[in-house]
């Protein structure tokens, strides 16, 4: 089947994060504290609990640092939207082509401080490119469990053998694969941008 639909991640797919940095900045050795943080950025990916909480739970195994300063560290593992990307986005949205979406594990203070770095404008044209733009703090659902994959699936009507995923997370890849979604695991050498030579590729091999 043709590829009607495009599903694609944010982060490392639009915008380039430095994953790694928040660890760097807040050495945890205990693996009870890192199972902490995770569950805490786990909540808060799915709008459970408040920003305050958010950084209480953090702030209760790094107290060296206040409110302020855990929010800096925080944000910046968001190291910039690249212009040309952009531009790809809404040159493939110009098509008509295909029906485009974003799917991402994301929190209310990651993309508040990517609408500050784009600016207002280019935030606004990014995101009118998708027909729906999904944020996990918004819907109370992350990737990569089952029931975000269906939620999309069904609120949009969308055929999972006429849909493409993106995400530069595999096991995500994995979860929507399961559900007869098409994926790209986009990784570290590869960009969004190449999509043509990608789903062309796709089509070649199911011809």
């Amino acid at each position: 089947m043709p590829i009607k639909n495009i599903i694609f991640d944010f982060g490392d797919v639009f915008i380039d994060l430095d994953k790694t940095f928040v660890f760097k900045q807040m050495p945890v050795d205990d693996q009870e504290a890192r199972e902490h943080l995770q569950l805490v950025n786990e909540k808060y990916e799915v709008g459970a609990i408040t920003t305050v909480d958010f950084l209480d739970g953090i702030q209760s195994i790094y107290p060296q640092a206040s409110h302020e300063e855990l929010k800096n560290i925080w944000n910046r593992m968001l190291l910039g939207y690249p212009d040309y990307r952009l531009e790809f986005i809404e040159n493939l949205a110009t098509t008509h082509k295909y029906r485009l979406f974003l799917l991402s594990n994301t929190n209310e203070l990651h993309i508040e401080n990517v609408a500050q770095q784009m600016g207002d404008s280019k935030y606004r044209r990014f995101k009118s490119c998708f027909e729906r733009f999904y944020l996990s703090h918004e819907i109370g659902l992350r990737k990569p469990n089952t029931d975000i994959f269906e939620f999309v699936l069904r609120q949009n009507r969308l055929s999972p053998d006429e849909t493409l995923f993106i995400d530069d997370t595999l096991e995500h890849t994995l979860t929507a694969k399961s559900l007869g979604i098409h994926t790209w695991h986009l990784k570290v050498d590869e960009d969004v941008v190449d999509l043509k030579n990608h789903i062309d590729t796709y089509n070649n091999l199911t011809q």
